[in-house]
């Protein structure tokens, strides 16, 4: 029995890492999308479906984190991490659709440093 826990942790965990890993990359091309954004004429469409990947990577990591924590028996802390990012990339998305730049883009490094710390930590 035990060993099968291992294994489930062990898989949840990995699943945990490849999502973080996503959500890190999408968050990375919307701040590349941002910047053709300012510069040619198919930013704006990048920069819009590439928010919409993003948000569903942030929903990708709540999932990852509840499988991670619920089978395999891990820490609930990924997963209270994963919700808070999930809040954030909400406001994000509000933010970007109501054109608040002031907040809009600061709120986008800090997602992408926090992003890229739970993806060290882990």
């Amino acid at each position: 029995m035990a060993t099968h826990v291992t294994a489930d942790a062990r898989r949840g965990s990995s699943f945990l890492q490849i999502a973080i890993a996503v959500q890190t990359l999408t968050i990375f091309f919307q701040a590349v999308s941002a910047g053709l954004l300012l510069t040619s004429s198919y930013g704006e469409t990048l920069h819009s479906v590439g928010a919409r990947v993003m948000y569903g990577a942030a929903m990708l990591y709540v999932l990852a984190a509840v499988l991670a924590w619920k089978p395999g028996g891990g820490s609930p802390r990924p997963v209270r991490h994963a919700s808070g990012f999930l809040v954030l990339a909400s406001v994000q998305v509000v933010l970007g659709i109501a054109h608040v730049p002031s907040v809009h883009l600061p709120l986008g490094v800090l997602m992408f440093a926090l992003s890229v710390l739970a993806l060290t930590r882990r």
